[in-house]
């Protein structure tokens, strides 16, 4: 499995660019999960469904499965902060690339998100993580590098350089034990 963050301000573009890669991946042949970083309380169920009132009764677990999907729903009693390797480890096993959004303090080689209209400051110049940045302002980086410099609009090249370069992604949990 090979795996990939994406790291940059909020508004930055990253979920526009993942949601883009998906299927540049795809049609590559490749099986794509993701994961993402949730900062504040979040949802993904609805008031008055099954699976909501079954974590409101207080199950610590719900695992909802139908022939089309099957989704996991764990709470924490105490607030918990999942690292980014917890949440992988959770994935299907037979998936080829996973695209991490958020988690952009971890040790997964990733793509910095950034935008000079944003006048958010990079990170690529103080975080060795990352592998190259993905922006539609090549010109206005504001410190020249060595690494890729890659198209934010265009998703397709992304993913070609990430197949072309995929073993640099290669994800071995061991090492992160």
């Amino acid at each position: 499995m090979k795996v990939v963050g994406f790291a940059g301000f909020s508004g930055s573009g990253k979920t526009t660019l993942v949601e883009q890669l998906i299927p540049a991946l795809k049609l590559r042949g490749k099986r794509v999960s993701v994961v993402k970083h949730a900062h504040h309380h979040f949802d993904i169920d609805h008031p008055g469904k099954d699976t909501w009132r079954h974590r409101e009764a207080g199950a610590f677990e719900v695992v909802a499965a139908s022939p089309h999907r099957l989704v996991l729903m764990r709470e924490f009693e105490q607030a918990f902060e999942v690292s980014v390797h917890q949440a992988i480890a959770e994935l299907y096993a037979g998936v080829d690339w996973v695209l991490v959004e958020g988690f952009k303090d971890s040790d997964l080689p990733k793509v910095e998100v950034w935008r000079h209209a944003s006048g958010r400051p990079a990170r690529y110049p103080d975080d060795p993580f990352v592998v190259a940045i993905a922006t539609d302002s090549p010109d206005q980086l504001p410190e020249a590098t060595l690494r890729p410099v890659l198209d934010l609009n265009n998703a397709d090249a992304l993913a070609a350089w990430l197949v072309d370069n995929e073993v640099r992604f290669e994800y071995n949990p061991e090492a992160y034990a």
